[in-house]
C-alpha cells in the first residue's frame, strides 16, 4: 500500500498530515528515509521520528463535545489542554479530524481511519458543517446577506453559506452559520469581515450528525450507522 496510506492506518495522522511528515524525513522504511508514493508492504518496518508503527486492525470512531479551554492536537508544546486529555484510553491511539480552536465548542470527531478523516476535511467534497455563533447586538438582514454571499477573509471571498437567526435581543444574537470550507478560523473571520465580533461559537453539525444531547466534554463511540453516514456523505 502508499506509505501515506500505510501511516494513517496507523493512527499517525490524516493522509495529507502524512505527506508532511514524508517530506520531512522524519519516517524511515526498513532504515530508508520514505518518500512521497512509495509502496510499502505489512512486513516492512516502518517509522515515524523514530518510532515504529503499524496499521491498526480496526477501525475506530468517536465524537466529542468540545469545550472551551482545549486546543486540538495530539501534543501541545506549551503545555496547554489538549482534546487528548478528554479522549479515553480504550480508544486506542486516534487523532482528531480537523480542528476547533481554543475558544471554540463543540462536535468534534476523532478517528484512526485515514480515509474518512480526508473525506470530511478535504476542501473539495464541500462537508456542510453548521455552528451557533453569538454577537453582541443585532445585525442588519443586508449584513446577513453579505455573509450568504460570501466576503473576504485573508484575501480569498468565502463560498456562499447558509446564515440565518435563530435567536436574539437587545444584548446580543445568535446566529446559525452553514459553511462547505474548512478555512482557518473562517466563521470569526466571516464577522469580523462585516465588523462583529463573536463573542461564543459552537460547531453543532457536521452534515446532519449532531452532538445527540453530549454534555461539554463528553466522549462517545459512534454507531455504525453514524459511520455509514459520514462514509457516504
Amino acid at each position: 500500500m502508499r506509505i501515506n496510506k500505510y501511516l494513517a492506518d496507523a493512527g499517525v495522522a490524516s493522509r495529507r498530515a502524512c505527506d508532511k511528515l514524508i517530506e520531512s524525513g522524519s519516517v524511515r522504511v526498513n532504515g530508508r528515509i520514505a518518500t512521497l508514493g512509495m509502496e510499502v508492504e505489512l512486513s516492512d518496518s516502518v517509522s515515524v521520528n523514530g518510532h515504529l508503527v503499524k496499521p491498526t486492525a480496526k477501525n475506530v470512531y468517536y465524537i466529542m463535545n468540545k469545550p472551551k479551554g482545549y486546543v486540538t492536537t495530539v501534543k501541545d508544546d506549551l503545555g496547554r489542554k489538549t482534546v487528548m486529555d478528554l479522549i479515553p484510553q480504550k480508544a486506542g491511539r486516534i487523532y482528531p479530524v480537523g480542528r476547533l480552536d481554543y475558544d471554540t465548542e463543540g462536535l468534534l470527531l476523532f478517528t484512526n481511519d485515514g480515509d474518512l478523516a480526508n473525506r470530511i476535511t478535504h476542501p473539495a467534497n464541500e462537508i456542510p458543517k453548521t455552528y451557533i455563533a453569538k454577537i453582541e447586538g443585532s445585525i442588519r438582514e443586508d449584513t446577513l446577506a453579505k455573509l450568504r454571499n460570501g466576503v473576504i477573509i485573508d484575501g480569498v471571498k468565502t463560498k456562499k453559506c447558509n446564515v440565518r437567526v435563530v435567536e436574539e435581543d437587545k444584548e446580543y444574537t445568535k446566529i446559525s452559520v452553514t459553511i462547505t470550507e474548512g478555512r482557518n478560523r473562517q466563521v470569526r473571520k466571516m464577522f469580523e469581515a462585516v465588523g462583529h465580533n463573536v463573542v461564543f461559537l459552537k460547531r453543532i453539525k457536521i452534515g446532519d450528525l449532531s452532538l445527540r444531547g453530549l454534555n461539554r466534554g463528553e466522549v462517545r463511540a459512534l454507531s455504525s450507522q453514524e459511520v455509514f453516514y459520514l462514509k457516504n456523505l
